[in-house]
């Protein structure tokens, strides 16, 4: 028999599709977390439940029962926070705006991407 129940589970997500992707995610987040103890690197998660268990996959269905993680939807047209802008774009922007970077210092510069066409 599965503890916890599996009609537990059901209760605490939308699907049972929702259910295993994020049993699965957190899984993966506990294995790493394991993985990296002797590191002392300190980034993941620990288990948030106390488990009898030592396989990342019950550990992480305990924590769903327990309602110490849920989904969280996320729309993939949002766009992210301002905060959250990768070293790339920064640096993209950089470029267009450097003048030394432009064509023959007319009025318009040109990106730094664009060559000859």
């Amino acid at each position: 028999m599965m503890t916890p129940a599996i009609e537990d589970l059901l209760e605490r997500t939308e699907s049972k599709f929702v259910l295993v992707t994020l049993a699965a995610l957190r899984s993966r987040e506990i294995t790493n977390y394991f993985g990296q103890l002797g590191g002392g690197i300190g980034a993941s998660v620990p288990p948030q439940v106390v488990s009898t268990s030592s396989k990342p996959l019950s550990i992480a269905l305990e924590e769903v029962a327990a309602g110490k993680i849920e989904a969280v939807e996320v729309d993939p047209d949002a766009e992210p926070p301002a905060d959250e802008t990768g070293p790339l774009e920064g640096a993209h922007l950089q470029d267009v705006s450097d003048p030394e970077q432009s064509g023959a210092g007319g009025d318009s510069p040109e990106p730094a991407g664009d060559v000859g066409a």
